[in-house]
């Protein structure tokens, strides 16, 4: 088995290895679970050995397929890097970006500089999704993330600071007529709080205190929303107190749609970060992109 039929047997092999079964990386290769299942056994036929135990149940790598699976992707690896120098000259951007973003914050403020960059590079597809977990950007094909927040472990990734969003505490004009205002911390306990979703982890609120120091506090437990466009929606219809970012509540204080709480506590600032695969060489496309959002951000595009 030799050129490209070997070369993408080897890819199937690869993929499959990542994702532990022919039916997701059948789904990643946008191909049939047969046919992978087929390219790889070709595969193992021309090495003349196993590289995957298969059972009814689960598929895991044999001794010689983890030795195989190393030197393959450092193959790919060279040939990627090699391709990247070759067409980094090219000022057309092309191919596939892959990116995943938290959501109010990647729909409102990064998705329309994302957009402007594909306005530019008709030869560029966008790929871009919203999360707020953390995931595996090499396993799951993702170029770069933007995530808000304190980092987890992160020590396989490059972090660069984006900007920071500050945090107020808010209410609809009608919940505050109908239950009053908090004139401190401890009057929190006795109104209705809206939070973020966080299964299994308490929803803490982070407040400045007027020495600068912060606070964290837990609020007491009322509607949980999953994103920050929802617990929006819920303030506005007067469902109770929340915490927002200013980027996000601004225009709706400015109209007195909101109004804002316990201001002596506000102007906490939460990091918020790019982070993408450490690697020899960055393809044009996301070096590209990462320095378009870090110029913006330098401009004041997410204040």
């Amino acid at each position: 088995m030799k050129g490209k039929d070997h070369l993408g047997s080897i890819h199937a092999f690869i993929v499959t290895a990542q994702l532990g079964s022919f039916t997701a990386a059948a789904e990643r290769l946008r191909l049939t679970r047969s046919a992978v299942a087929k390219s790889v056994s070709r595969l193992e036929e021309g090495l003349g050995l196993k590289l995957f135990h298969r059972s009814t149940r689960r598929l895991s790598l044999t001794v010689d397929g983890e030795f195989y699976l190393c030197r393959c992707k450092e193959a790919f690896g060279i040939l990627e890097n090699a391709e990247a120098v070759l067409t980094e000259h090219l000022e057309k951007l092309s191919g596939r970006l892959r990116v995943d973003l938290p959501a109010a914050f990647g729909r409102q403020r990064v998705l329309p500089l994302l957009l402007e960059i594909s306005q530019q590079h008709p030869s560029l597809s966008l790929a871009v999704t919203f999360s707020e977990r953390f995931i595996d950007l090499i396993e799951e094909g993702v170029d770069f993330v933007v995530r808000i927040g304190e980092l987890k472990d992160s020590s396989e990734l490059i972090v660069r600071p984006l900007t920071t969003q500050k945090l107020v505490i808010c209410a609809a004009p009608d919940y505050l007529a109908r239950c009053g205002e908090p004139q401190s911390i401890e009057e929190i306990q006795l109104h209705q709080c809206l939070l973020g979703f966080r299964k299994d982890q308490a929803v803490i609120w982070y407040l400045k205190q007027p020495n600068g120091q912060a606070y964290y506090y837990t609020p007491p437990v009322g509607h949980e929303y999953g994103d920050g466009d929802a617990l929006l929606a819920a303030a506005l219809a007067g469902q109770g107190l929340c915490q927002l970012p200013q980027w996000l509540v601004g225009d709706d204080l400015a109209q007195g749609k909101l109004v804002e709480v316990l201001s002596q506590y506000s102007g906490y600032e939460i990091p918020i970060y790019i982070l993408w695969p450490k690697s020899s060489h960055m393809l044009p496309k996301i070096r590209y992109t990462i320095d378009y959002l870090l110029q913006k951000a330098q401009n004041g595009v997410f204040d």
